[in-house]
This record gives C-alpha cells, sequence and structure tokens, in this order.
C-alpha cells in the first residue's frame, strides 16, 4: 500500500507531510475546515495531486468511522 502521509525528521522536522512533497497534510484540513474546496487547495499547492488529497481524506474518514465504531 502506498503511504498517504510521510514523515521524515528532514522535512519540516518529521511534520506529517503529502508523500513527493513539503506540504503538510494539516494544511488541506485548514483548507476543509475554512469551507474551501480540493481544487483550491491544489491550485495553491501544485505539488499535491489530487489522489493524494482523496486518498488521504478517504483514510482520514475510515480512521474516524472505525474510532466511532469501538
Amino acid at each position: 500500500m502506498t503511504p498517504v502521509v510521510v514523515r521524515d525528521p528532514e522535512i519540516l522536522g518529521g511534520t506529517p507531510v503529502f508523500p513527493g512533497t513539503r506540504v503538510p497534510v494539516q494544511t488541506l484540513i485548514d483548507y476543509v475546515a475554512a469551507g474551501d474546496d480540493i481544487a483550491e487547495f491544489l491550485a495553491d499547492f501544485p505539488t499535491v495531486r489530487r489522489e493524494q488529497t482523496e486518498a488521504f481524506l478517504e483514510r482520514a474518514t475510515e480512521a474516524l468511522l472505525a474510532s466511532e465504531a469501538t
């Protein structure tokens, strides 16, 4: 399975980022929380691919639903 998020102490001090970028996943969360759409996020951060954002949101949703089921 391809990683959706990576942490590397050499990249932003280990902040979780999208693989192959220096874009923190928290930035996507902040955009969504502010009511911005994915297209705007992708336009502002062109190193992140749409597939990466979709995979992150899918896994985050799965994790949330799994935690609520327990």
